[in-house]
Parts: C-alpha cells; sequence; structure tokens
C-alpha cells in the first residue's frame, strides 16, 4: 500500500522544491514555508507589467544584476509574490539578502541546462493552473488523484531510488527527488523532460522496449557501454498497462536488482500509476468539457453567467474576447481532420494565453475559439488583445489561415456579450476575405455594415432596381458590359484614365461607355445621392439570374 510522503499543500512553495529541488531549484534564501498557497506563475517582463495572482512565483528572466534583483524583489513584493527565481548563479550582495528578508520573498536558483519553458510548465502543472471550479478533493489510495508527482515520491520512497514516470514516447510526466543520486543521464533526461535521443535509440537496439511492453513483470537495464559514461547507473524499469493498453512506464535508478518485497512494491505501484494516468486523462476531456460549457453560459451573458465566471475565476475582472476562426475551406469543412486541425488551433491558443495570464480562460464553441484575456483597469484592453492576437498567429504561420476578432473591454456581464458580439462581427470580416489577420469592429465597422446589408437582401430575396438593374437588363440582352463600366467609374472616383485602365480599354472608348450608361439606365452621375445608391447596389445586390 502506498503513502504519501508530501503532506505539505498541493500549492505550495515547499512542495515545488520538494518536487523541483536539487535538480532544478535551489533556495538560496528565504522561508519555503511562509508563502502558504500559491496562486499562479508570473514571467517578468521589463516592459510591461503582468497581472499578478496572489502569491505569484515570479520568474525573473534576463535579471542578473543584484541591483537589479533587490529593485525586483522589492517590486514583486508589492504584488504578494511567493518566491522569485533567478538563473543560477546568483549573486548574494548585501542588498539582496537584505531586500529577501525585508519583503519575505523566497529568493530560489535555476539550475544551468534548464529552460524556463520548461520551468514554467512544470510549475504550472504542479500548480494545477487551468482548474475550473472547486478544488478536487477525490484521491486514489490516499494521494490527490492524478498528482503524479506526488505518487513518484511514493514509490521513490518504497524503492529507496530516484524515479521517473514517463509515456509510451519517453516523455517525463512526472518524477521524484533525489534525482541527483543518478547518473548524468537521468539529469538530463529531467531538464529536458525527454529521455534523450542517444539513450532512446540505444535501448530501443538493445531490446529494452521490447522486453518492458511484453512483460508484465519489471524489466532490469543494466549500465550502457563504456562510450555512454554517463549512463552509470543500472535501471529497473516497470510497464503501466491498462487492460491490455500500455500507457507509460515507470523508471528507477538503482545500483543493484529489486529485491521481492520491493519488486512486489513496483508492480502494485504501476496498478496504481495507471489508475492516476487514466484519471489524468478522462479529466482533461472532462474539464474541457466544462470549460466548455462555462465559457459559453458566461458569453451568452444570462442568468447564470456570473456563477460561470466566478468558477472561471474571471468575476469583476475587466476582459477582451478573442474569436478565433479560420478562412478558406477550413472554416466551413466538417470533416474529421478539419475538426482536429481546429481542436488543434483552440489548444495553441490556450496555450499562448495561458503563458500571458494563469486566469485566460479559453473554449471552442462551433468553429469558433473564444478567449477572454484579464486586462488592467486603467490599460488600453483592446490594443493589449490585438498585439497578443498577433503574436500568436505570427507564431502559428501561414499553415492555418488564422484570424481572430477583436471585442472592446467588457467591464460587466452586459458588456461581456456586448463584445462577444462584436468579436464575433469582426471575424466575419476577417473570414470574408479581408487582408488583414487580426481586427477590431472599429476596424472594420462599415464592411460589417455592409455583410449586414447583404444577410438583409438575401433573406429578403431583393433585387436590383432602378438604374442598375436597367444595365443589368441590357447587358444581359446586348452582351455589353455597361455594369462594368459603370462599376470600375465609381470605384476609380470618376477618374476615367484609372478607371479605363482597370478594363483595358481606351479612355475614349470608356468615356462612350459612359454616356451610353447614363442614357440606358437613367442615372444622373453628377448627383452624389445617385452615385451612391449605385454603388450600394453593386455591392450588397447579388446581379439578377439569367
Amino acid at each position: 500500500m502506498l503513502a504519501p510522503v508530501n503532506q505539505r499543500p498541493q500549492a505550495s512553495l515547499g512542495r515545488v522544491l520538494d518536487d523541483l529541488g536539487a535538480t532544478l531549484l535551489e533556495l538560496l534564501r528565504g522561508d519555503a514555508d511562509k508563502a502558504g498557497e500559491i496562486g499562479g506563475v508570473v514571467i517578468h517582463d521589463p516592459l510591461e507589467e503582468p497581472a499578478y495572482p496572489q502569491r505569484a512565483i515570479v520568474l525573473g528572466v534576463g535579471v542578473r544584476d543584484p541591483d537589479d534583483t533587490a529593485a525586483l524583489l522589492r517590486l514583486v513584493a508589492e504584488h504578494q509574490a511567493a518566491a522569485l527565481i533567478l538563473r543560477a548563479p546568483v549573486k548574494l550582495t548585501g542588498a539582496v539578502t537584505t531586500a529577501v528578508d525585508e519583503t519575505g520573498v523566497a529568493l530560489l536558483g535555476l539550475t544551468r541546462g534548464a529552460t524556463w519553458t520548461q520551468l514554467a510548465a512544470m510549475l504550472r502543472a504542479l500548480l494545477g493552473e487551468g482548474d475550473v471550479g472547486e478544488a478536487d478533493s477525490e484521491t486514489i489510495a490516499g494521494m490527490p488523484s492524478g498528482d503524479l508527482f506526488a505518487l513518484a515520491n511514493a514509490v521513490a520512497a518504497l524503492l529507496d531510488a530516484p524515479v521517473t514516470i514517463e509515456d509510451r514516447s519517453s516523455r517525463v510526466l512526472a518524477f521524484s527527488g533525489r534525482q541527483d543520486e543518478a547518473d548524468p543521464s537521468r539529469v538530463e533526461t529531467i531538464l529536458g523532460r525527454q529521455v534523450p535521443e542517444r539513450f532512446a535509440r540505444l535501448l530501443a537496439e538493445r531490446g529494452v522496449f521490447r522486453d518492458l511492453y511484453r512483460s508484465e513483470e519489471p524489466v532490469f537495464v543494466p549500465p550502457a557501454p563504456e562510450k555512454f559514461d554517463d549512463f552509470n547507473v543500472p535501471r529497473v524499469a516497470m510497464a503501466v498497462r491498462s487492460g491490455d493498453e500500455v500507457l507509460g512506464s515507470i523508471w528507477a535508478a538503482v545500483r543493484e536488482p529489486l529485491s521481492a518485497d520491493r519488486t512486489e512494491a513496483l508492480r502494485d505501484a504501476a496498478r496504481l500509476v495507471a489508475l492516476h494516468m487514466l484519471r489524468i486523462r478522462a479529466g482533461a476531456d472532462v474539464e474541457r468539457r466544462l470549460r466548455t460549457d462555462l465559457l459559453s453560459t458566461a458569453l451568452e451573458g444570462g442568468a447564470g453567467a456570473r456563477e460561470a465566471l466566478n468558477r472561471l475565476g474571471l468575476a469583476d475582472q475587466p476582459v477582451v474576447v478573442l474569436a478565433l476562426g479560420t478562412r478558406g475551406a477550413l472554416a466551413v469543412d466538417a470533416d474529421a481532420s478539419v475538426t482536429t486541425e481546429r481542436q488543434r488551433l483552440s489548444d495553441g491558443l490556450a496555450l499562448h494565453l495561458s503563458a500571458i495570464h494563469p486566469r485566460c480562460a479559453t473554449a471552442l464553441l462551433g468553429d469558433v475559439t473564444y478567449g477572454l484575456v484579464p486586462v488592467m483597469r486603467d490599460a488600453d484592453g483592446e490594443e493589449r488583445g490585438l498585439r497578443i492576437a498577433t503574436e500568436f498567429l505570427d507564431r502559428v504561420g501561414d499553415r492555418v489561415r488564422g484570424v481572430v476578432g477583436i471585442g472592446p473591454v467588457a467591464r460587466d456581464i452586459a458588456g461581456l456579450a456586448a463584445s462577444r458580439a462584436a468579436a464575433d462581427r469582426a471575424l466575419r470580416v476577417l473570414r470574408a476575405g479581408s487582408a488583414v489577420r487580426v481586427a477590431r469592429l472599429s476596424d472594420v465597422h462599415v464592411e460589417s455594415l455592409l455583410l449586414e446589408l447583404r444577410d438583409i437582401v438575401a433573406t429578403r430575396g431583393d433585387g436590383p432596381t432602378g438604374a442598375v438593374a436597367k444595365l443589368y437588363a441590357y447587358d444581359a440582352k446586348h452582351h455589353a458590359c455597361l455594369v462594368d463600366t459603370l462599376r470600375a467609374w465609381l470605384d476609380a472616383f470618376g477618374d476615367v484614365i484609372a478607371a479605363s485602365a482597370a478594363l483595358y480599354v481606351h479612355p475614349n472608348t470608356f468615356r462612350y461607355r459612359l454616356r451610353r450608361l447614363a442614357e440606358v439606365g437613367g442615372i444622373d452621375l453628377t448627383d452624389p445621392e445617385a452615385r451612391f445608391a449605385a454603388m450600394l447596389q453593386l455591392r450588397i445586390v447579388p446581379p439578377p439570374r439569367d
């Protein structure tokens, strides 16, 4: 029977150090148990002040100078941050230690070789950011359901060896403490969250993976040959199964084969890890559906909108609505590959927004992904939304023709529904073929009105009338091009030279056609009202059917 070896709160700084300490993080100064429950992760940006959740862990990317460190400690203390992480080595000058002692913000060092991206992902996994609703008290064998890090520590205690839990692709899902007791290859694996390619290839050549996935017993893996001198500690591996499906594996760095009692403990641990991995997989689908329902309720602005925002952690917080869609066939096609691609794009936006603010909410509703981005009350939220959406689409590239409509800042429930409507209207214009990929409604307001007028015309079944109808009829009967002549002249603001060039005809020929269309249609081209009426019909009214 496995028992939890870590009794600290799920989201505490002490828990973070227990799970990531030695391998990734070192407490340089401060009290890890003083901070209490951690509220989220923030990346320090000297050019833009981020939104700080309560008792945040701040990642001080690029901060090296001791004076800058001391200043940053005092800055994050004003936002009630719990800890500041800097890249090791960190100079602990008198000013730095004084700042730590006076502010109570713990100072940690990130080991060389680990990336900030890896650290941010691990911290968010540990802290459970993105959980919807009340904290889940469900446990499996006395440990929080799905908490693989706690489970890895428990297995490590039973086997008296550092442990990793990996998926079928040799990606590290969780690891225990004491990784420094293993060899350099294990440390490299932890830092990269993936078994290095050269070791994975060696294990495959030696048939380790074949034996592991065929056997229901632990597999002993001796050290690598001399050319792999950084793989010098033996391993014991155990496949994690659910019925016939292999979910992953447990790897323990041991000095000798396991005893009979520890072998039995590893078998029991594999069954328990399988339950947790299945719970994580099921929970991800359930949470996605729940988040989609909550976001849909909030955007509709009905009676349940406030409760939905509360559960999303966005109540009484100004937000900007982002509406992400795609152009072309992907926007309307509904086959399986398109649905999968749309979900991937939605997941990509969710990941992008989570790095910006821990309380961003994202969900795919129909063929549109909506994102709610919290903004500062005194900031230009629409500009921030434009910047965020542009950065996301730049990263996605041109493989998927994504477009994003930006709604105005919503400060209450009614404003949220209006912001969603504005974002939808802007998105529709972008999908219709606008040259830009990101826009606010104010940027494309006229184009949006024209699309809505086309909807009204289509609903009523209206056709061309007046002078335009006469020109269409004349062209159909005489195989002429008076409608094209009028359209080119209006588009060129009456510039005959430019209009004739657009139609590839001589200016004198164009002038003749212009006089002819005025006669046939009975239109006074000197009358601005007549010109506007003709232009509007040509824009929004479909031509008559043959």
